[in-house]
Formats: structure tokens, C-alpha cells, sequence
């Protein structure tokens, strides 16, 4: 699945099961909810923070597909076309950075 037809999945899934997208401010309150959870786990499980018995069982990746399906509500709603975006910033961060890392000796 690409990223256009992930984007039309959510909204045909909203219209289904949603009822209606929430407001972009909403949406936006959830997308750094959903972000908060992806950076609890990654600060106990990968960082220096002890892991509590009761975070042990969250699924990265579940909370990782939670801001994506956010992240699509809010395209959605707001006219953005994730794949143009997307495939435009990838090619301009190519051409921009891919001597840079190669030339960063902090990345040796």
C-alpha cells in the first residue's frame, strides 16, 4: 500500500466507522498524544529510563500506526496529498544531504 492509498483507506474508514473526522485542532491534540506514547516506549525500552511492568507489553509499532493514521486524518481534512509530499521532500533531502552524511565524521 502506498501512502495515497493509505490516506484514502483512513477516510473511507472514517466515513464508515468514524461518523465524521474530529476538528484539526483534535486531531492535532492526538497526533502529540499518540507521539508521547511512541516516546515513552523508546525512552524506557531504548533509553535509560527503567521500563515499568505495565509498559512491557505496548506494541511500538502499534503506537508508530496510531500517529500514521493520525497524521492521515489530518491530510485528509486539511486538502494535503501525503504522496506528492512525501516523494518531493524525499528528493529534496537526497539531493541536499547525501554528501553531507557521508562527509560527517560524527557519523563514522
Amino acid at each position: 500500500m502506498n501512502i495515497q492509498n493509505a490516506q484514502e483507506t483512513v477516510d473511507q474508514w472514517i466515513k464508515t466507522h468514524g461518523v465524521r473526522y474530529f476538528n484539526e485542532l483534535t486531531n492535532m491534540a492526538q497526533l502529540s498524544e499518540e507521539v508521547g506514547e511512541v516516546a515513552r516506549i523508546i525512552a524506557r525500552r531504548y533509553g535509560e529510563q527503567s521500563e515499568k511492568e505495565s509498559d512491557k507489553n505496548k506494541d511500538l509499532g502499534e503506537e508508530l500506526a496510531d500517529v500514521m493514521f493520525v497524521v492521515f486524518c489530518l491530510a485528509n481534512q486539511t486538502g494535503v496529498n501525503l504522496q506528492a509530499a512525501f516523494d518531493h521532500k524525499l528528493a529534496l533531502k537526497t539531493k541536499r544531504d547525501h554528501d553531507r552524511h557521508h562527509a560527517n565524521k560524527k557519523l563514522k
